[in-house]
C-alpha cells in the first residue's frame, strides 16, 4: 500500500480515456489496413551475405558503401573479430552480387565467407506461428484468469493486451520501421508486462471487493488505483529507464525489439490504469 493517503479520482475521466484509447486502437487498425508494416528479411525473405575483413570497417561506413546498391536500408551487424553480417531485403541472386561487387570496390581485403537465402515462404510460416503464438498466450491468460479471479476480470484483463499490441503495430506502421523477428518477442514481453500491472491492480479490487455495497464501484475501484499507484510509478520508471537506453544506444538491431517495448511499456500503462478498471467499472454500473 502507499504511503500517501492519495485519493485521485481516476474513474471520474474513465470515459475519456476509453474514448482515447478507442480512437488510437481504430487509428492503428486504420493504419495497418492502409500503410501495412515494413516488414525484414524474417518476413519477407532476402539474402544474407557473411564477409571478413583484415581491418573490419565501421558499420556506419559499410552502410553507405553499399546504400546506393539496395533498394530498402540493409540490416548490418558485426561477427566475430573481423566479420560482418549484411542481411538486405532483395533475394535475387543479382542483388547479392551487386553488394558483393560494391564491397570489393571499396575493400581490397574483403572476403566473402557464406550467404544464405530466405525464401518468403520461410517468412509466411513465421508470420503464421507469431498470430498463433500471441493467440494462445491470450486464451491462456482468460482461462487461468476467469479461474483465479472471475469470468468479467479475465474479459478486461486481455482487452488491454490486444489494445496494447495493436497500438504497437500502429506506431510501427507509421514509423515504418523494419520489423525482425525479435518484434514478436518484444510484442510477448508486452503482453506479460501489461497483464503485470492489470493483475496488480485488479488483485487489490478483488481484496476491496467486500466493500462494494458500502462505497459503489467507482469508490472502490479509486481507492484500489490510489493504493497500487506507488508501485506502478515505480515498476514503469525501473523498466522505462533500460528500455529507453536500448532506444538510443542499441542501434539498428535491436530497434525494432527496443522502440516496441517503449511504446507498448506507455500504452501497457496506460491501459491497465484506464482500460481494464474503466471496462470493469462500466461493466459493475450496467449490471
Amino acid at each position: 500500500m502507499s504511503k500517501f493517503n492519495l485519493n485521485i479520482d481516476f474513474m471520474s475521466h474513465r470515459r475519456l480515456a476509453l474514448c482515447i484509447s478507442l480512437v488510437l486502437v481504430i487509428a492503428s487498425i486504420f493504419l495497418l489496413m492502409t500503410r501495412g508494416l515494413n516488414l525484414g528479411i524474417d518476413f519477407t525473405g532476402g539474402n544474407v551475405i557473411q564477409a571478413e575483413f583484415e581491418d573490419r570497417p565501421d558499420i556506419v561506413e559499410v552502410r553507405s558503401v553499399i546504400s546506393g546498391v539496395v533498394a530498402r536500408e540493409a540490416m548490418i551487424q558485426n561477427f566475430g573479430e573481423k566479420g560482418i553480417i549484411i542481411r538486405t531485403n532483395e533475394d535475387t541472386e543479382e542483388s547479392r552480387e551487386s553488394v558483393v561487387k560494391a564491397l570489393q570496390a571499396k575493400y581490397s581485403d574483403v572476403k566473402v565467407t557464406g550467404f544464405e537465402k530466405v525464401g518468403p515462404v520461410v517468412g509466411g510460416e513465421l508470420r503464421r506461428q507469431a498470430v498463433i503464438g500471441v493467440s494462445i498466450a491470450l486464451v491462456a491468460i482468460l482461462v487461468y484468469i476467469t479461474l483465479r479471479f472471475q469470468f468479467r476480470f479475465a474479459v478486461v484483463s486481455v482487452v488491454p493486451l490486444v489494445h496494447d499490441v495493436i497500438i504497437a503495430l500502429g506506431f510501427f506502421s507509421v514509423a515504418q520501421m523494419e520489423i525482425s523477428s525479435s518484434f514478436i518477442a518484444a510484442i510477448l514481453t508486452i503482453v506479460g508486462y501489461s497483464l503485470n500491472n492489470t493483475i496488480i491492480i485488479l488483485d487489490r479490487v478483488r481484496e476491496n471487493w467486500g466493500t462494494l455495497s458500502k462505497d459503489g464501484i467507482i469508490k472502490l475501484i479509486n481507492k484500489s488505483l490510489n493504493q497500487t499507484l506507488a508501485r506502478t510509478i515505480n515498476t514503469t520508471l525501473t523498466t522505462l529507464f533500460p528500455v529507453i537506453a536500448l532506444c538510443v544506444w542499441g542501434g539498428p538491431v535491436l530497434m525494432a525489439f527496443s522502440y516496441a517495448m517503449l511504446v507498448g511499456m506507455i500504452a501497457g500503462t496506460w491501459s491497465s490504469m484506464f482500460v481494464a478498471t474503466g471496462l470493469l467499472c462500466e461493466w459493475q454500473k450496467k449490471k
